[in-house]
């Protein structure tokens, strides 16, 4: 062990010797912790902005229009969770939604997926509430799932590969339409969560409009 140079300095030392030379290593407790630290910060993702939000007035006008296009009026039953997956796309920079419900409201939320994109088509989730969507998430990834309550936002227990953008609390979407924007932080899939596993009674009509832009 004289013959191995000892770090000087505050912490603990570890000494690993090898079962089949007898070398042994001698280190520094303090760095080797730090080094490894340094590689779990390497694989957290990059914290999410904030989206940019606002609300308009003209819900009839608005729910005419959408309700004429495909795929832009569904129902979201009572106890159901519609999640909405919107890729990133190479030739956009931003993600926009619009929506608005009939006569009651809803719990909206935005959520990143950090993942490869290999189709740019938009997809349409639907979990019978929402632990069942938490189940179905920790199949894909092993961790923590988001949990909360609708009324109070939604508390972010996220995984590595998710990231919370904003959590979901209940809009008034029935008196104005809610809409907002996100700026791309990279490669990865958009998850609009529609939350109506409050309501034990009422389905809920959903107007909605998803785009891009550069």
């Amino acid at each position: 062990i004289t013959n191995y140079h000892v770090p000087q300095g505050v912490g603990d030392i570890v000494m690993i010797q090898s079962d089949h030379t007898g070398a042994v290593d001698i280190l520094s407790a303090e760095l080797e912790t730090t080094d490894l630290l340094g590689d779990q910060r390497k694989a957290q993702p990059l914290p999410l902005a904030p989206p940019t939000m606002w609300t308009t007035e003209k819900t009839k006008e608005f729910k005419a229009k959408i309700g004429k296009e495909k795929n832009g009026r569904m129902v979201v039953k009572r106890g159901e969770v519609v999640t909405i997956r919107v890729p990133t796309h190479p030739d956009g920079k931003y993600i926009c939604w619009e929506f608005a419900t009939d006569d009651y409201d809803i719990g909206f939320g935005v959520y990143f997926d950090w993942t490869t994109v290999t189709s740019t088509a938009i997809t349409v989730q639907v979990s019978e509430s929402s632990d069942e969507e938490d189940e179905e998430e920790e199949e894909e990834i092993e961790g923590l799932a988001p949990v909360g309550d609708v009324e109070r936002g939604s508390k972010s227990y996220m995984r590595n590969r998710y990231g919370e953008i904003m959590p979901v609390y209940r809009r008034n979407s029935h008196r104005e339409v809610q809409a907002g924007s996100h700026e791309y932080p990279g490669e990865g899939i958009y998850l609009l969560k529609f939350d109506n596993s409050y309501s034990l009674l009422r389905n809920k009509t959903l107007f909605f409009h998803v785009y891009y832009t550069s």
